[in-house]
């Protein structure tokens, strides 16, 4: 049989889609299945407010006092320069977006409080566009052509700035790294992660208003969605229903991992088919972004009928757990400690030890990314600080059976810590 022009075209075209499509998913973090982008039509989610006027986004002038900080952060640790790619740590110091490729284009801050940037040089126009406007966030723009690589006009530039000592980004690719390291020396570039965390780890209070308000959001969208989930529904439509909600309150990128019952076991997912029965758990993990700055939210409760015994215990421990890891924070502890109160908690009521029931770390970091340093794991090191962001969350896994785990975002305050939004109280409710 053969086909006709009109239908190899059609074809071709959704081939190429089905291509992308498959692409976009394996490009996607396993943290959750995101649902298609979804606008919130005039009536969807009535009672939910637009919150994108409830607080102010970054302004240029913040980002510039940004770039100031970690150049002292770059002079306290007898560093010259920070590099790093397209992606937020660039967003969070300039306000710029640009996407990655083999060719790189990069910001440097030197620890004199300037800044530039390297280029390919037949993109320098497109740059000057994206760097310029209004003035902000400007700085200088080493171009380099195609037959020559970014790394000798990029070591030249640095030179010339006496800036001996780089630190990469710890989100730059490897030929970044060694590019670099072969023009100036293994020893004159190191990875930034420690002046990464001492720059992004610790939030200003406009930073944190932004995750507060950003955290609260997502709390009214689980509510919003929990008053509309009904038995027979599975967690794809509760995962759409949250796209809509997060949607109405006007935050941007929204994601859900929706789990019922046995496929909660499994913290990252396992079916989303599942349908909802009477006495099942719900678990809704999810999250969005206001003005670049996200939320990250879990909850754990029991639509319909009674959960069993072995479930209300699991659902208890998880939230004791929570709370003492929470009254554990304070400045000056080490990040492996909260974890470590977590875990003997739940050994204590029987989930443990270690990892048994337990299977994560109790949280990460969180700002412009869902997930950042610093983390609160068995193995780190850092001291919490006033204005480090991190989840809290803990969790009770049972193959087969059920999945427990309940998420709330927490800042380390100079008396202890605070939490954004509203604790879950009982099993019977997100709220």
């Amino acid at each position: 049989m053969t086909s006709s022009p009109d239908s190899r075209r059609k074809f071709l075209a959704l081939s190429a889609l089905a291509s992308a499509g498959a692409l976009a998913s394996a490009c996607r973090s396993n943290l959750a299945a995101a649902p298609p982008p979804v606008a919130a039509a005039p009536d969807d989610f009535p009672e939910l407010p637009d919150l994108r006027p409830a607080v102010a986004p970054i302004a240029p002038a913040e980002r510039a006092a940004r770039r100031a900080r970690l150049a002292r952060i770059l002079a306290e640790r007898s560093l010259d320069a920070y590099l790093c790619e397209g992606g937020p740590t660039m967003s969070y110091l300039a306000g710029v977006s640009w996407g990655r490729s083999e060719r790189m284009f990069a910001l440097l801050v030197l620890a004199d409080g300037s800044h530039l940037w390297i280029c390919p040089a037949f993109e320098a126009e497109k740059a000057k566009l994206s760097v310029a406007k209004d003035g902000d966030p400007g700085g200088e723009i080493i171009i380099w052509d195609e037959h020559e690589y970014a790394f000798a006009p990029l070591a030249a530039a640095l030179r010339a700035r006496r800036a001996e000592r780089v630190a990469v980004d710890p989100q730059a690719r490897a030929f970044v790294l060694d590019g670099l390291r072969a023009e100036l020396g293994v020893e004159r570039v190191v990875l930034g992660r420690e002046p990464l965390v001492a720059l992004r780890g610790l939030k200003d209070a406009h930073e944190l208003q932004l995750l507060r308000v950003a955290s609260e959001g997502t709390q009214l969208a689980i509510a919003a969605v929990a008053r509309r989930v009904r038995l027979g529904m599975n967690g794809g439509d509760v995962s759409r229903l949250m796209a809509r909600a997060h949607a109405a309150l006007g935050m941007r990128s929204p994601w859900c991992l929706a789990l019922v019952g046995p496929a909660a076991a499994y913290p990252h997912g396992d079916n989303e088919a599942i349908v909802l029965g009477r006495g099942d758990f719900l678990l809704v993990d999810t999250g969005a972004s206001l003005h670049g700055y996200a939320s990250d939210t879990t909850r754990t409760w029991c639509v319909e009928g009674t959960p069993s015994q072995a479930q209300q215990v699991a659902w208890q421990a998880v939230l004791d757990a929570q709370r003492r890891a929470f009254d554990a924070i304070r400045p000056g502890v080490e990040c492996r400690e909260i974890d470590r109160v977590a875990r003997a908690a739940l050994e204590q009521a029987g989930f443990g030890p270690g990892y048994a029931k337990f299977t994560h770390r109790l949280g990460h970091g969180i700002g412009m990314e869902v997930h950042e340093d610093p983390y609160f794991d068995g193995g780190s090191r850092v001291q919490l600080q006033p204005g480090m962001t991190l989840s809290n969350e803990p969790g009770v896994y049972v193959y087969g059976e059920f999945g427990v785990r309940i998420e709330d975002i927490v800042a380390c305050t100079a008396e202890g810590a605070t939490h954004f939004g509203a604790w879950q109280r009982d099993w019977t409710s997100p709220a």
